[in-house]
């Protein structure tokens, strides 16, 4: 009946344009259930939406600074591995370096988040150049890091950052591509953006339940206290970090695999 009157009045398109950004926003607070940032409008780049805010997304990166960035084991940022470019975090291609048997650097330049992280929603997009690889890493033990090779790289989940099409890893299986939880689980039903173009991620973490997300389709999902996880783990590379697929409140982590890649609205909803 309230919108009835609203669509007879003169000047009803006055109202509607009133009345249903507040119904949005009255809807959105007080749950606390997963919102997609991609369902609304980006003005700007790196910046909340009022949807957002009410819904208590916060942002990782400014598009300016490295303002809440250290490199693992260090406290600033890794010298020479990192810039800003056009709002987006690059990393800087290394060139020939020493490299581990699984292609990560031997030293390596990974960034994590100052704050750690427990239950969460993590949404950001992403690019890579023709044979690139970079990765997204979350429940990171800063000290089970720098306590374990390489030094200043992550030990941690890993959203894995691919060319399928023209690296290596790509033709590994489906548990190294692109959204993939590198290793552990393979991603389903994916459409990946070309190569140079930004994909959006997300990644859901909520009690031992996790989510990968690409492009605005869920790809795959896990439960870290299943025996079905577990023997995952046992044949993963990770089976001999001793706690590695513990949860616990973790760093985020933009990895450092010597390709060039970019990084922008970066952005998290904390979950009770």
């Amino acid at each position: 009946m309230f919108i009835k009157q609203l669509l007879s009045h003169q000047h009803r398109y006055k109202y509607i344009v009133l009345v249903i950004p507040f119904l949005l926003l009255f809807g959105a607070c007080g749950q606390d259930k997963p919102v997609d940032p991609e369902s609304f409008s980006v003005v700007d780049l790196n910046t909340l939406t009022a949807e957002e805010k009410a819904a208590g997304w916060e942002l990782l990166f400014d598009g300016k600074t490295f303002s809440g960035w250290r490199g693992i084991g260090l406290e600033n940022i890794p010298e020479g591995h990192w810039t800003i470019e056009d709002e987006a975090i690059k990393k800087v291609p290394s060139g020939k370096v020493p490299l581990q048997e699984d292609g990560q650097p031997l030293e390596g330049g990974d960034i994590m988040t100052t704050e750690t992280f427990e239950n969460f929603e993590l949404y950001l997009e992403w690019k890579i150049v023709p044979a690139g690889n970079s990765g997204i890493k979350y429940n990171v033990s800063a000290d089970k890091s720098v306590s374990n090779p390489p030094s200043h790289g992550a030990l941690g989940f890993e959203y894995q950052i691919l060319d399928d099409d023209l690296h290596p890893d790509g033709q590994r299986g489906g548990l190294y591509t692109a959204s993939a939880l590198y290793d552990l689980v393979e991603p389903l039903g994916k459409t990946l953006k070309p190569v140079g173009e930004f994909n959006s991620m997300r990644i859901l973490l909520q009690g031992q339940h996790g989510e990968h997300w690409l492009n605005g389709t869920k790809v795959l999902e896990y439960e870290m206290d299943t025996d079905e996880f577990k023997a995952l783990f046992a044949k993963s590379k990770y089976k001999n970090y001793a706690g590695f697929a513990d949860k616990r409140s973790g760093h985020i982590i933009i990895q450092d695999h010597t390709s060039a890649a970019w990084f922008r609205n970066i952005k998290i909803r904390k979950i009770k």
